[in-house]
């Protein structure tokens, strides 16, 4: 849990985030958190009520905490895509919890902030097409489970086959990372496969996850991208998506190392990505 702290004190020694480009989100509505999730499950969960063997499922001890932390986190990234409508780009500095289903938590994934905060998006009109690009190495199996059978929200999952979850979902677009995939090939899937994602989909609104679980250092990831692969993964997606003039919000997904710190840094590179994209917009 610490890692967001550390990324919040990397971003502001680095002079990313400051007083001004700062916003702090909403207590969540528990309706809108209803229009997705499973009432009784949220309602269980907010209570103290899930099982043990449902906490174990989600991998989370139930605390007071626990509760203000995921809501809050929820409503980050709701108010995250509103400044993206108004900006063309912002960034979460959490988010990415997919694989959270409607009605249950698992993979330390309570709520899935991306499906709430699409289904935000649609059900308010502010959106008609949205697509949730997934570059976390694990398939976002919650997303797709509370996607499979729309048109007007479409998961796009790039992930290790050979990992979690054992059973993949097959809802959605679904691009399988081989393991041990490297920058050079990595990037080269992403490129074959995004362009012709957006042009097929024309999407008005995207969600990024970004999770840098891909990293070769990574305890749960399998793949081998570097800093340098990771930076220019977000900054290809994120620019691609700003010079077709589709707004873009981005969550930072997974990321798992002992040492906290390395991963709140490589949690930064979307953050240092995306502020690059904006300064050159802004040059223009």
């Amino acid at each position: 849990m610490s890692k967001f702290r550390l990324l919040a004190e990397t971003l502001r020694e680095q002079g990313i985030l400051t007083d001004e480009n700062q916003h702090q989100p909403a207590p969540l509505s528990l309706a809108t958190l209803m229009q997705a999730h499973d009432k009784g499950y949220v309602q269980r969960f907010i209570r103290g009520e899930l099982s043990g063997a449902e906490q174990k499922e989600i991998g989370l001890p139930w605390s007071e905490w626990l509760v203000e932390r995921t809501l809050r986190a929820v409503s980050g990234t709701i108010l995250t895509s509103e400044l993206a409508l108004k900006y063309g780009v912002a960034c979460h500095l959490a988010g990415g919890t997919h694989h959270a289903h409607p009605n249950y938590g698992t993979g330390f994934c309570i709520f899935n902030d991306l499906a709430v905060a699409a289904l935000a998006l649609v059900d308010s009109g502010k959106a008609k097409k949205v697509l949730i690009l997934d570059c976390d190495v694990h398939q976002g199996d919650g997303t797709i489970a509370f996607f499979q059978d729309r048109t007007d929200i479409v998961p796009v999952s790039w992930h290790c086959e050979e990992n979690y979850p054992k059973i993949k979902k097959t809802g959605g677009i679904n691009i399988a990372i081989p393991k041990g995939t490297n920058d050079e090939i990595y990037l080269s899937i992403l490129k074959d496969t995004l362009p012709t994602i957006l042009a097929d989909h024309k999407p008005d609104f995207i969600f990024y996850d970004a999770g840098v679980d891909v990293h070769k250092d990574d305890r749960l990831g399998y793949v081998n991208l570097t800093d340098s692969g990771i930076f220019t993964r977000d900054k290809y997606i994120i620019d691609s998506c700003v010079s077709l003039e589709i707004p873009i919000a981005c969550v930072i997904g997974g990321g798992y190392d002992r040492l906290e710190e390395k991963v709140a840094w490589r949690h930064s590179l979307l953050h240092q990505a995306a502020n690059q994209v904006w300064n050159a917009k802004l040059s223009k």
